[in-house]
């Protein structure tokens, strides 16, 4: 067994790229297309991620036909409308303005889901949904490699994932967990547009963290 150990000067990038990685909309997306061997960098970061059991449960669907990506915009129009209406008010009319996707605009559309396993999974036996939390660490493995590359990406969960499994014609047993679009970006902004317009302010680390419960 080999031991790696990593240097302060590692540390401060990694957190460098964490602080500076950002949810990307479609007003920022280039046009260039991602090429091939840095897109499967970033899935193969994903097949990095941890995940309980081993059990590896994610498979990734690329997305290239505009007739499918139209498709999954409506679905995210329908879901849109019915978002704007919950937020009233200044929010309201924010929110209205907000370009929450990158359908259309991204060079590369990539639908993640998970698979279930067909029998038992170690550490999956109590806590069912841990292996859709494996899945959401393959996204994030991918949203930081991404960055690292100079690669901007999005989330976009305004959607119906029923409709966008469906179109994509997944089998009955898999189940739609991030809708990402991903590109190279005119700028990376310093700061998270949300917390940019005051949407919400980052928690500090101290109102989030307890000792021994809730006291």
């Amino acid at each position: 067994m080999s031991e790696r150990c990593f240097s302060t000067d590692d540390q401060q990038l990694l957190t460098d790229i964490l602080r500076h990685r950002r949810d990307v909309r479609g007003n920022n997306f280039r046009p260039e297309p991602v090429p091939e061997p840095v897109l499967e960098q970033i899935l193969q970061a994903a097949t990095l991620a941890p995940s309980v059991g081993f059990s590896q449960p994610w498979e990734f669907v690329q997305v290239a036909d505009p007739a499918l990506r139209a498709q999954v915009a409506e679905s995210f129009d329908a879901a849109n409308r019915q978002a704007r209406e919950r937020f009233s008010g200044e929010r309201g009319e924010l929110y209205a303005r907000l370009k929450l996707e990158g359908i259309h605009e991204a060079p590369v559309n990539l639908a993640v889901f998970y698979r279930a396993s067909e029998g038992p999974v170690l550490g999956q036996t109590a806590m069912a949904e841990a292996g859709e939390y494996s899945v959401v660490c393959a996204v994030q493995n991918m949203w930081l490699m991404a960055r690292a590359l100079n690669v901007g990406m999005g989330w976009v969960s305004i959607l119906d994932p029923r409709r966008v499994a469906e179109i994509l014609q997944a089998p009955a047993d898999r189940k739609l967990v991030a809708y990402l679009c991903l590109g190279y970006v005119h700028r990376f902004d310093d700061r998270p547009e949300l917390e940019r317009l005051e949407w919400e302010q980052r928690r500090a680390l101290a109102t989030v963290l307890h000792t021994d419960g809730y006291r």
